[in-house]
């Protein structure tokens, strides 16, 4: 089992009060240790301003800070939990990270959800579709970025995304592709990630809740045609969970690894206070048989 962290991006109160420059430095630090800490992956969300409340606070837009972590961090991946699908143009989306995965030496991956936060994207001018509207949005975008991505070429007519012979050169460094995650726990994104994705995020269960939902997961495969062991599982971390280092959180970690998730990821508050959280999350890690 792998590890990641969850950038503060400033978009739960991180950086309230902060001069931005002060926050961004205090972001670019955190990437830079989990980056030296060895952990596996560092994602950052993809929202247009705080979380439930639009508040006037430093927040910094998902694929702006992976073009610059890129540049300050040598080894950890970098990725999107999860990049809101409709957002932004698919086709477009699959250049940017293809982009990006040159310029980083392979380390991208792009993880896609449906998107459910409603005050911020109507601010800056975004329709929010029922939940059935996202999904099928969702799987317009997959469709279009798994061509773009995997072959580097892409022609869909979808009812919400469209290409016609467009051409992703470069496609990544990556082999078969950069990397696909679906984030979410309903069936229809199980189905979705086991159609266009390497990877399902599962969002926040318990380890017993995890082992209870992998023999969906398989099934869903099955229904599809797809090998369930080509489907990597993980599972993202609630921040209650794992606030607190020490015996508790070791058990918690271990008990997600005995289940047979490929990673966990989480973000820990008090990152941006110090350096010191994330050391502990990596020390209590490797207590639990984590690979870093």
């Amino acid at each position: 089992m792998k590890l990641g962290i969850e950038l503060p991006l400033g978009l739960d109160g991180e950086y309230a009060g902060w001069d931005a420059t002060a926050a961004w430095t205090r972001l670019e630090g955190v990437a830079r240790t989990a980056d030296r800490l060895g952990f596996d992956t560092a994602w950052v969300f993809d929202h247009l301003g705080t979380f439930v409340t639009v508040r006037d606070e430093p927040s910094f837009e998902a694929f702006a800070t992976l073009g610059a972590l890129v540049g300050v961090t040598r080894r950890i991946r970098l990725g999107t939990l999860v990049a809101r699908a409709g957002l932004r143009n698919p086709a477009l989306l699959a250049k940017h990270v293809a982009s990006l995965d040159v310029a980083s030496g392979g380390r991208m991956e792009l993880g896609m959800g449906a998107g459910g936060t409603i005050g911020e994207v109507l601010a800056f001018g975004y329709t929010v579709p029922d939940l059935p509207g996202r999904m099928r949005i969702l799987r317009d975008d997959l469709e279009i970025l798994r061509r773009m991505l995997h072959d580097g070429r892409g022609t869909y007519a979808g009812a919400h995304a469209s290409v016609q012979d467009a051409l992703n050169n470069p496609r990544g460094l990556q082999l078969p592709a950069v990397p696909i995650v679906v984030g979410g726990s309903s069936p229809m994104l199980m189905r979705l990630a086991a159609t266009y994705a390497e990877e399902l995020n599962l969002d926040g269960p318990d380890p017993a809740r995890t082992a209870a939902m992998l023999p969906q997961v398989h099934r869903v495969c099955d229904e599809v045609g797809r090998d369930p062991a080509s489907l990597a599982v993980s599972v993202h971390l609630l921040p209650n969970a794992i606030a607190t280092a020490g015996t508790r959180r070791i058990d918690l970690l271990a008990a997600y690894r005995d289940v047979g998730v490929s990673r966990v990821m989480g973000m820990l508050q008090d990152t941006v206070a110090s350096d010191e959280s994330l050391a502990s999350f990596a020390e209590d890690a490797r207590a639990a048989g984590a690979t870093l």
